[in-house]
């Protein structure tokens, strides 16, 4: 693709460019060891993405701001060699002045991000009117690195996929099929290791993970996935496998989609006052992770997962706001949930409601559901599927204040 270059970026970065970066020393041991297996970093490789995430963290809105209706979206990229570039896109004409920008490598593309956002709106529109997607199809969102909106199929689905583009009157030059070998499911496990464990009172019980802890004014407690319980259900310390240990709260709020319906997968348990909350995530053996903050990342960024039943995975963040339509083991809707932010960390069952934080210490979500497994290949360098609730909308939604530590 072409490139193109403004005098506005130049400003952006130079705007941050003083500004000072995480150094890979100053990882949590967990986080470092997590990201350099998973991602396949060395140790400069993981020193240069760092002052890059950095960067793009702090410059992606005033690019936005500057570029206007022509802004295309910004991301971190992974080049051959190991190294991260941050890339800009716009719709403006390429000029000379490309080469003048410092740290950002620049492309012009056709659509904007607003019309690759309403494109994806459109989809989203044609399941409001219908219930539910079509069998086959998993989901669908804007991927700013191909300038498309992706609408991931199951194989041998891709008609359905094709219909469901026809149906909601989207451009078809603007979509992207990606065949996804495993089907998104719910990470829920009946079985499991450290956790959460309820008893819904049907003779099992059920195992999630603790995602952020959490304050609604003086009450105490923690952001998970809605899917993990339903309201006044009973949450148990898990001490070990099905051996629920001491009571922890209870579900104060959880939504959560079935079958053909649609929304956000989230909710918070109020913890008992005889609890005391800790400000980090649990690090598996290698050192905990203190919370500094829930600063978003931007697309391309590292990442790592913590949950009870894989540990720490680490992959990037693939793309935000994503709608997608799980299903059970018989192929069945179990229900779509929207606004999710879809990563390349892997996650197992039971995994789910855990959290999502960067390298910096900024927490980012709690797991919905995900596709493949984390054993074999598929487990390490992004070889994972996962789906999460972004922890922003978790706290504005229930009016919580996420716990953190200087």
């Amino acid at each position: 693709m072409r490139k193109f270059s403004t005098s506005v970026l130049a400003l952006a970065v130079a705007m941050v460019a003083s500004g000072s970066a995480l150094a890979a020393d100053d990882l949590a041991p967990a986080l470092k060891t997590a990201m350099q297996r998973d991602l396949g970093l060395n140790d400069t490789q993981l020193a240069q993405y760092l002052k890059l995430e950095s960067l793009a963290a702090k410059q992606e809105q005033t690019l936005q701001t500057q570029l206007g209706r022509n802004f295309a979206g910004a991301w971190l990229e992974r080049k051959a060699d190991g190294s991260y570039a941050l890339v800009a896109a716009s719709t403006a004409i390429a000029n000379t002045a490309a080469k003048a920008v410092p740290g950002v490598e620049t492309r012009r593309v056709r659509n904007s991000l607003a019309s690759l956002n309403a494109a994806k709106g459109q989809l989203d529109g044609l399941l409001a009117r219908n219930g539910k997607a079509p069998k086959g199809v998993y989901s669908w969102s804007v991927d700013l690195p191909s300038n498309s909106v992706v609408v991931g199929v199951a194989p041998g689905a891709e008609e359905a996929g094709v219909d469901f583009v026809a149906r909601s009157g989207l451009d078809a030059s603007a979509v992207r099929f990606e065949t996804m070998k495993d089907v998104p499911q719910r990470r829920i496990a009946v079985q499991g290791g450290r956790g959460m464990l309820r008893d819904p009172g049907d003779g099992y019980l059920y195992a999630c993970s603790v995602g952020f802890t959490v304050t609604k004014g003086s009450t105490p407690g923690y952001a998970t996935a809605g899917h993990c319980g339903t309201v006044g259900e009973i949450v148990y310390q898990e001490v070990s496998q099905w051996n629920p240990g001491v009571r922890v709260g209870s579900f104060a709020a959880s939504t959560m989609p079935s079958g053909t319906a649609t929304g956000p997968d989230r909710g918070w348990v109020k913890v008992d006052t005889t609890h005391t909350l800790s400000p980090s995530v649990y690090g598996y053996g290698s050192g905990d992770v203190t919370v500094r903050g829930s600063s978003e990342a931007a697309v391309g960024a590292a990442l790592c997962r913590s949950g009870r039943t894989s540990g720490w995975h680490c992959g990037a963040i693939r793309s935000k706001n994503v709608t997608v339509s799980y299903q059970d083991d018989n192929g069945n809707p179990d229900g779509t949930v929207t606004g999710l932010t879809r990563t390349s960390a892997c996650a197992e069952g039971g995994d789910s409601g855990g959290s999502f934080i960067t390298g910096a210490g900024q927490a980012q979500g709690v797991l919905s559901g995900g596709s493949g497994s984390c054993s074999g290949s598929q487990g390490n360098n992004g070889g994972g599927n996962s789906y999460y609730t972004p922890i922003n909308s978790i706290l504005s939604t229930y009016g919580l204040t996420l716990r953190t530590s200087p």
